[in-house]
């Protein structure tokens, strides 16, 4: 499996990512181990979660993804295979940047985790009530601690953003290495005008969410009848069932039959693609579905299916 750098840092991570917060919401412990030993022994290695996941499920409250992660670190031994990132910022027992809250967030993550060390940790969004350099410098003492290795940075804007490198370079702290914005091809626009350029020019690995816009881009839904597959997801998936959103699985379709390939791994190999990308962020809740979504990794594009599926989608 070919790994791609994480920005300027020493980590190298396969080119799929998959999203842990699935862990303690669709799928259980043993689900989830099941669902983790398939990722990694298909060669892939970043595991992507939060402390607050999975807090919106009745009677969760938070930290769940994290001890289904810990336990299957303790369970399996595979510690050594894998990249684990992880958040902090969101939750309402560790809200905000704070120097404070992040060393108390981190102390919970690396106990839930059952490590002594996290990969990758993540600002889960920004908080413009704490000086730039106060959060970095935090993560910075936390790096010489040895609890974290890598720092980055989620659902930031590009002018925040750059602000944020220009900090870290001005104060001799440790840089965002990572951003993860929403991208995939019915979402476009947010990223590519300001933050694709922003991170190709800093080296910014980027780790993007919604890498399937919520199943749309699967091909699964491709009328409201079809809304009563997930309703956990119909909401986000409606307002593609449009002209312009059936327009791009048709492209999707197109390219697919080329390849003998799924829209999935289509969709996902279109993002692969793009500068800056390095590993979307994706879910699965069966060993299945995560066989076939590791076959995007493997699909290369013609410029003339990239170009196709880039025209069908730029609109959005």
């Amino acid at each position: 499996m070919q790994q791609r750098k994480l920005g300027r840092s020493t980590l190298s991570v396969a080119p799929l990512a998959f999203g842990g917060n699935v862990f303690g919401w669709s799928a259980d412990d043993q689900r989830s181990f099941a669902l983790l030993d398939a990722f990694v022994d298909s060669g892939f290695n970043l595991v992507d979660t939060a402390d607050v996941y999975s807090a919106w499920v009745p009677g969760n409250r938070g930290g769940e993804s994290e001890t289904i992660i810990g336990k299957w670190l303790k369970r399996s031994g595979k510690r050594d295979r894998v990249v684990i990132a992880t958040k902090v910022g969101k939750w309402n027992e560790h809200l905000g940047l704070s120097p404070i809250n992040i060393r108390k967030a981190v102390e919970g993550s690396l106990t839930r985790l059952q490590t002594d060390y996290i990969d990758l940790y993540q600002a889960h969004a920004d908080d413009a009530t704490i000086p730039l350099h106060e959060t970095l410098g935090a993560f910075g003492t936390l790096i010489e601690e040895g609890k974290l290795r890598v720092i980055g940075a989620s659902n930031y804007t590009a002018d925040r953003f750059a602000e944020a490198l220009k900090v870290s370079k001005e104060h001799n702290l440790p840089r965002y290495e990572s951003l993860q914005p929403e991208y995939n091809l019915v979402s476009r626009a947010g990223y590519e005008r300001e933050l694709e350029p922003l991170v190709v020019e800093e080296h910014v690995g980027v780790i993007n969410y919604y890498a399937l816009a919520s199943g749309f881009l699967s091909g699964k839904y491709r009328s409201e009848a079809d809304l009563v597959k997930s309703s956990a997801r119909s909401g986000a998936v409606k307002k593609y069932l449009n002209a312009q959103g059936l327009n791009v699985l048709a492209a999707l379709d197109e390219v697919a039959a080329a390849h003998r390939a799924t829209p999935a791994q289509v969709a996902l190999a279109w993002q692969l693609a793009r500068p800056g990308i390095v590993a979307p962020i994706v879910s699965a809740t069966t060993v299945e579905q995560w066989r076939e979504l590791s076959g995007a990794a493997m699909l290369s594009l013609t410029q003339n299916e990239i170009a196709l599926l880039s025209d069908a989608s730029a609109t959005f």
